[in-house]
């Protein structure tokens, strides 16, 4: 600790270029600062300061360890920092933006509040892309590569897309064999909130087939309305396969043309940089991490429409 009190001191006669100076910033004499100094000086075996009756100056070695030294003291006060951190209650206002599809996330989210009750989620549900920042969120759950240089980012799971209709569809319309054949069918389709644009169905096709142009029955901004519809028999979805786990394992929906299908996706949390972030982000994002969200095997995933 001593040899730490050295670097204090010397940092701050460097950057006050006085031995008074820095001694009223510490409440130590000017004597004490300059013993201070020689000791360190001693230590090291060079000189750190030109001293005179008017001024004090660095020497070529003094700049050299005053870069090391103020790395030093940072380190020492971010791991300060860290702990001090680590041992705090997760407490306060959590601001996160989620995907619309709240059967993705309200267990989840439910088990987080019971187990972290003085955290006080404030929840905004929407398929747009926010910017973190600016609007003071303190995490967003999404897909897709993170792209934003000033936010950080942990991998939660993948999935990947079904195409699905209910057993009545099908015995209805016929079951697809191939894309070409979706050209027949009733398809309930996706418009992205920001662009405007109609999702594509990310399906394979055989070399040199023409990109098909699907037919348009309903459009919609959300999950939930296509499984609904789907649900209904209204048409064919084009869906992440975490939305559907139950219908397709109760057989309520019918998956057709997977080995067509090679578009697979992920599911990040994010939030803003920060070598320390507080105790309710780190919180917040080692529960769902801790539970690798949405994938678990016991996940309720349950459609809003039956």
């Amino acid at each position: 600790m001593d040899s730490l009190n050295g670097f204090v001191v010397f940092v701050q006669v460097a950057e006050t270029r006085s031995f008074v100076a820095a001694g009223r910033s510490l409440g130590v004499s000017a004597s004490a600062v300059g013993k201070s100094v020689a000791r360190l000086e001693d230590k090291l075996g060079v000189r750190l300061f030109h001293r005179s009756t008017r001024s004090v100056t660095l020497t070529s070695e003094g700049t050299l360890f005053l870069e090391r030294s103020r790395r030093i003291l940072a380190e020492i006060e971010a791991a300060q920092m860290e702990l001090s951190q680590a041992t705090e209650t997760p407490r306060g206002r959590l601001r996160v933006s989620l995907p619309l599809v709240s059967s993705l996330v309200l267990p989840v989210l439910g088990e987080f509040m019971a187990e972290y009750p003085q955290i006080e989620l404030d929840l905004d549900f929407s398929d747009r892309m926010v910017d973190v920042i600016d609007e003071g969120f303190d995490a967003v759950v999404r897909t897709g590569k993170p792209t934003d240089s000033r936010l950080a980012a942990r991998r939660l799971g993948h999935f990947h897309w079904q195409v699905v209709g209910s057993p009545d569809y099908f015995e209805r319309r016929g079951v697809p064999k191939v894309p070409a054949d979706l050209l027949e069918h009733t398809c309930l389709h996706y418009r992205f909130p920001n662009s405007g644009k109609l999702e594509t169905w990310a399906l394979r096709q055989a070399a040199g087939e023409p990109e098909l142009t699907l037919p348009v029955s309903m459009i919609c901004n959300n999950i939930e309305t296509r499984v609904c519809f789907a649900l209904q028999g209204r048409g064919i979805a084009y869906l992440p396969d975490f939305s559907i786990k139950e219908p397709l394992a109760d057989g309520r929906l019918r998956a057709v043309l997977s080995e067509h299908i090679e578009r697979t996706g992920v599911f990040h949390v994010l939030w803003p940089a920060s070598r320390h972030p507080s105790p309710k982000v780190r919180a917040f994002v080692d529960f769902l991490s801790a539970r690798v969200f949405p994938f678990s095997a016991d996940a309720k995933l349950e459609p809003t429409c039956r």
